[in-house]
């Protein structure tokens, strides 16, 4: 991969000029500075309503506690499309040191949501100024993408209710992915996630007594070995998952055998079988381990995302658009899928439509997702809007 400026150039449709960039990538580092974890997202929720106001939207708030919508017409065409970016933080500690820091301990923009945010409020402002459509482009800032379902929630507040979108379409930056270029897929391109529980109880003794308990962390550590051996002995070659075993907890003195341990995790999978294969498997190793230690093991799923499904016609057409902005050598389909998982997959449920990645440059130092060195590259803001804006162009032709 790579490129420069040089190959971004020759795409078919120039990077708009946007005299606001500077205002925009000030606005971005503004909410870097002030995250906000899920369902708390009333600053950025207040900033993000007051900038389309500004711009002329028609705004929404409170779907979803703190999602906001913002509604923009052009011609007379009835047909409306969605356009999603998400807005929370991580519960994670900054380690930068730059001057848009987080400034509340524990809460940090480690995976771009402020850029997504930003990048969304830049084509409302840029499409506000210049409305070369006609339809209705809806803007959706969803709440809470990082493990509690904001999606599912905006849905069942009535999103497409109130907001009948024909299609919606997402896009999220990714490390390692050279700036100008896209990932565009159809089908699968992120997992759907289980997290999992299980409770390993044996018969607390002394540390000097081994012989009379049933040691629960013996028992665990052969079950987390064991667990490796799902993916790579249940299926099918082609297949893919992954189990991760995430989080081992267990006594509280270094002369006591305790009663019990707890093992906590995620099942990643793409297709629905797979995923009830992969539950099968961990069920039968955990009788086994109990079996063969004389302990008691209970195992609880809790099914979080499904996995996030291109519609194929939405994907062509995002191809396209993508090629036009960006230049079809720019293009590229090798870096998907992933097994991550992501919430707009309860969108994609309800609407056809498609999910992006935005390339955010190297992926080295630190700056991978999820990762307390992470910062959005503001050098991407520009092409990210240059995407959504071409798009609807596109998608809502002017007459």
């Amino acid at each position: 991969m790579g490129g420069n400026k040089e190959t971004i150039m020759r795409a078919t449709i120039p990077l708009p000029d946007l005299p606001f960039l500077a205002e925009l990538t000030a606005l971005r580092r503004d909410i870097h500075a002030h995250p906000e974890l899920a369902f708390d997202e009333k600053r950025t929720a207040e900033v993000v309503a007051r900038e389309l106001e500004r711009y002329g939207l028609e705004v929404h708030c409170g779907i979803a506690r703190t999602g906001v919508v913002g509604v923009l017409r052009a011609g007379t065409s009835p047909r409306l499309i969605g356009l999603r970016a998400d807005m929370d933080a991580l519960p994670l500690a900054e380690m930068n040191e730059f001057p848009h820091h987080s400034r509340y301990h524990g809460k940090m923009h480690a995976c771009g949501h402020d850029g997504h945010t930003a990048i969304l409020l830049g084509a409302a402002r840029h499409l506000a100024g210049k409305p070369d459509f006609d339809g209705t482009v809806v803007f959706i800032f969803q709440p809470a993408e990082e493990s509690e379902g904001g999606a599912a929630v905006m849905i069942e507040d009535g999103l497409f209710e109130r907001f009948p979108v024909e299609a919606v379409f997402g896009l999220h930056n990714w490390p390692g992915v050279a700036v100008g270029e896209m990932v565009v897929m159809p089908g699968p391109v992120m997992a759907g996630t289980c997290a999992f529980e299980i409770s390993v109880r044996g018969h607390g003794c002394h540390a000097a007594m081994p012989h009379q308990g049933v040691d629960p962390i013996v028992a665990g550590a052969q079950l987390v070995q064991a667990l490796q051996t799902v993916v790579s002995r249940t299926l099918h070659p082609c297949d893919a998952a992954v189990v991760s075993v995430t989080q081992f907890h267990g006594g509280e003195a270094w002369n006591i055998i305790p009663e019990e341990v707890v093992l906590r995790g995620t099942i990643r999978s793409f297709k629905p079988e797979i995923q009830e294969a992969v539950e099968r498997a961990v069920e039968r190793l955990c009788s086994g381990v109990a079996a063969a230690n004389g302990a008691q093991i209970g195992v609880h799923f809790d099914h979080r995302y499904p996995p996030t499904v291109n519609s194929v016609a939405e994907t062509e057409f995002c191809r396209s658009v993508a090629a036009e902005v960006l230049g079809a050598e720019r293009v590229l389909t090798d870096e998907l899928p992933s097994m991550g998982a992501e919430d707009f997959a309860y969108m994609l449920r309800e609407k056809p439509g498609c999910y992006v990645w935005l390339g955010n440059g190297p992926g080295t130092g630190g700056c991978t997702l999820h990762n307390p060195h992470y910062d959005f590259n503001d050098e991407i803001l520009a092409p990210g809007i240059a995407y959504w804006t071409r798009l609807v162009q596109r998608a809502l032709p002017a007459a």
